[in-house]
């Protein structure tokens, strides 16, 4: 699958600082850094939903310093992303170091249960998926 065209929740970018920011999840987090390009430490790899650790130990920095943790490291991050795992909200892209995938059909209805999810297409064209929770609206495609 390849990656068209996505527009996050709301929900999905947080202020750097906000009250019960401490609260914020990881994947959270590392969407706000995807969004706002945060190259040195992360980034979008070549798949639909795959994103790279470019810097394992300044991005475990920028994790400590926004849940006001100083003593965050790289293998405490990565305790809490393997939590993901059962949760099927994201996986560690086998054969390749430092990268992961989001499921981002998973993330959405773990976190909004009551909010239909929608396709269209067919095998052999464009899909286009859609969430709508107030006017935001979650779009992917894939080909």
């Amino acid at each position: 699958l390849k990656l068209a065209s996505v527009l996050f929740p709301d929900w999905a970018y947080k202020p750097a600082w906000s009250p019960g920011s401490r609260q914020v999840q990881l994947w959270h987090f590392l969407l706000e850094l995807l969004g706002r390009g945060e190259g040195g430490a992360i980034g979008w790899g070549g798949e639909w939903g795959e994103f790279v650790i470019r810097d394992p130990e300044r991005l475990a920095r920028l994790w400590g310093e926004r849940k006001g943790k100083p003593h965050m490291n790289y293998d405490k991050l990565s305790r809490a992303l393997r939590y993901y795992y059962n949760k099927r909200i994201l996986h560690k892209t086998k054969g390749k170091r430092f990268t992961y995938k989001f499921n981002f059909s998973k993330l959405i209805l773990v976190n909004y249960p009551g909010h239909p999810v929608t396709s269209t297409g067919s095998k052999q064209s464009l899909t286009q998926c859609r969430f709508t929770t107030g006017n935001c609206v979650f779009i992917w495609c894939v080909v």
